[in-house]
């Protein structure tokens, strides 16, 4: 390992855990791995496993420190070698991790104010005082993150959310920022017919293809609010024709793509079909 090949390391590489320990000849675990060979600092921001609250608010992330029970420190180990990364000559390079066992290189980050402390539930869900370092990368644009990874990662937190007691999600909902992260991301739109929406629309006049209810509310228009929906979704490869669009409300749009019930399935394949036969 060098560190020119860590410079020339592209951002947005994804690693496995053996290819990231070889570059950087690093330890293999922990979210901050110190190297002596190549003088840095691996931290990584572990969105789907970790206890930490890391977000990103533009283009700092503010990253949690070392420790997870108790109090943290600015003294105990790789939290100092951080702290101090201005003038000890140390090079912090992040990784996120956004699925298991994938770490994707966000690039070399700098120290950008000094640290500061605020409250985060520790591995035992006690709340305590954590050590949380505001980086920003150093000469490069934050990359954009693809949505699928985010909302993945968002989905398991929300699974890990159900799992804890009412005094375990309380404390954790208390010690959150008010300030949200945000970051920028980009996913693959399918291409909509808007014709085949509107039509689909039409045909429904009104009233929901599922629930036979009228629309809860018009638009600015005056136009009954429906929403169309792919029966099989688009991204499962389904088509977008009127054998397989739907007009629905939006509460069962919502319970569609949540429980995707295959009786509802049944019965807006036969309105679909019925929309098909208006045509021809």
């Amino acid at each position: 390992m060098t560190t020119d090949s860590i410079s020339k390391l592209p951002h947005g590489s994804k690693l496995n855990n053996d290819q990231l320990c070889a570059l950087f000849g690093c330890g293999p675990q922990g979210g901050m791995r110190k190297s002596n060979k190549t003088n840095t600092l691996v931290i990584v921001s572990n969105h789907v496993g970790s206890i930490y609250d890391d977000r990103w608010v533009g283009d700092t992330i503010h990253y949690t420190g070392m420790g997870r029970s108790g109090d943290q420190s600015l003294e105990f180990m790789q939290n100092k070698t951080l702290a101090q990364s201005g003038s000890n000559g140390v090079r912090i390079h992040l990784f996120e991790v956004f699925e298991r066992k994938v770490y994707t290189y966000s690039g070399e980050v700098v120290l950008l104010n000094k640290p500061y402390f605020e409250s985060q539930p520790d591995a035992d869900g006690r709340v305590r005082q954590a050590c949380i370092f505001p980086l920003r990368l150093a000469n490069q644009e934050l990359a954009t993150v693809e949505s699928e990874a985010l909302r993945k990662s968002y989905e398991k937190k929300v699974q890990k959310a159900k799992q804890l007691s009412d005094e375990e999600l309380k404390e954790r909902a208390r010690s959150v920022p008010s300030r949200p992260g945000s970051r920028k991301v980009s996913s693959n739109q399918h291409e909509r017919s808007p014709w085949v929406s509107e039509y689909t629309k039409r045909l429904a006049a009104g009233i929901c293809q599922l629930c036979s209810a009228p629309a809860p509310f018009s638009n600015k228009k005056g136009e009954p609010y429906l929403e169309t929906h792919h029966i099989e979704w688009l991204s499962r490869g389904g088509a977008d024709d009127l054998c397989n669009t739907v007009a629905l409300c939006p509460n069962c749009h919502k319970k569609m793509h949540i429980l995707d019930d295959k009786e509802d399935i049944k019965r807006l394949i036969t309105s679909s079909i019925e929309n098909a036969l208006e045509v021809n």
